[in-house]
């Protein structure tokens, strides 16, 4: 059976690429290519990117993601060595009775739990349950942006020039289908999608899926709305509307890419050099092992290094009381978030735009 390196080698000489065209269309660089393709995990920074990089490769090579996973899994539970006084330690010697009178305890407990079990069985008759159904809810879109989950036929009234236009969450399947005042319009996870609301040519709204589990309707779906400054929206980075916390005239862009078009959302690292004493907090985006927000006052010269796969949502008392950059595809990115004391709230996450390939963006919210 091929290892796991030469599958990759293998999948990818069958296709017929380079390293360096594989690097220069998933954005990974040469040395973790060959690191992979030989097995040599020492040279990534942590476990996150390891597995980060390997369903990536996979899924470009077209390769079983889940097993190449699996094979990686193997590789390291054999590496890790058993010690030798382990292999030398002689089994401690067990008096002659401990044994039988385990194996007394162990039946007799079987036996009355065994008992216990029959007991109540007799005593209560199972009632079903049916799940009470749940009323669909309307939410009303309240400044330039907001983040809802979603659950099927739950609406969102969004108010545009004197109008107020009604999105339903219509269904939860494979995609997340919207019906809008235009039609329907469905979105995978961390798509984006422009929507002309009123059908005059010009894009005000911008709606994102954040979280959601493809068929599985009980979880519903996270999705983000952001209001465009439609005067100024012609292909461009969209800025802020006037009535937002941040003034249009400052030229603070809601939307800009920090890494370009990708074909995968690689692991990345948001950087944080703090040059004075500052409040911060930090959310991982859409990781289900890594839930809860993190936060923590910082002195001037203290590093923080925060790793994700698909985002990461940032809180700032001073957004210029630290320096950022986002370090990923083995190149560093340098970011802005916001000017002197002033308190920002800011996503950094992998959108997929409608061709199908990602950008790595900075999303500025509402404080």
């Amino acid at each position: 059976m091929d290892s796991l390196g030469e599958k990759f080698k293998a999948a990818r000489n069958e296709k017929g690429l380079s390293l360096d065209q594989v690097s220069r269309e998933t954005n990974i660089s040469i040395r973790y290519l060959e690191a992979m393709e030989t097995e040599n995990f020492a040279v990534f920074p942590s476990e996150p990117y390891v597995v980060g990089f390997l369903k990536n490769y996979s899924a470009y090579l077209e390769l079983d993601v889940q097993k190449i996973i699996s094979l990686y899994r193997a590789l390291r539970i054999q590496e890790q060595p058993v010690p030798v006084e382990q292999l030398l330690k002689k089994p401690p010697r067990l008096p002659g009775f401990i044994i039988p009178a385990f194996i007394i305890l162990l039946v007799l407990g079987a036996a009355g739990w065994g008992v216990y079990t029959i007991i109540i069985y007799l005593q209560n008759i199972p009632v079903q349950i049916a799940p009470a159904a749940r009323s669909s809810v309307e939410y009303m879109m309240e400044g330039n942006s907001m983040e809802r989950r979603l659950y099927r036929s739950d609406t969102v009234l969004v108010p545009v020039d004197n109008e107020i236009y009604k999105l339903e969450l219509y269904n939860l399947g494979e995609t997340v289908t919207i019906r809008m005042p235009s039609g329907f319009r469905s979105l995978d996870l961390g798509q984006e999608s422009i929507v002309d609301l009123n059908n005059d040519g010009i894009p005000e709204l911008r709606i994102t899926v954040a979280d959601f589990a493809k068929n599985n309707a009980d979880m519903g779906a996270l999705l983000h709305f952001v209001l465009t400054d439609s005067a100024v929206y012609a292909g461009f980075d969209i800025q802020l509307n006037a009535s937002s916390n941040t003034s249009a005239a400052s030229g603070t862009l809601n939307s800009v890419t920090i890494i370009p078009s990708s074909v995968s959302a690689y692991p990345f690292t948001l950087q944080v050099i703090f040059q004075g004493y500052c409040m911060f907090r930090w959310e991982i985006l859409n990781e289900r092992d890594r839930p809860g927000t993190s936060q923590n006052y910082f002195q001037r010269a203290e590093q923080l290094d925060i790793q994700a796969q698909n985002g990461i949502r940032i809180w700032s008392s001073n957004a210029q009381a630290a320096r950022f950059q986002v370090i990923g595809g083995g190149r560093a990115y340098p970011v802005e978030i916001g000017a002197s004391g002033e308190v920002v709230v800011t996503d950094i996450r992998w959108v997929r735009d409608e061709d199908g390939r990602y950008r790595l963006i900075l999303m500025r919210l509402e404080t």
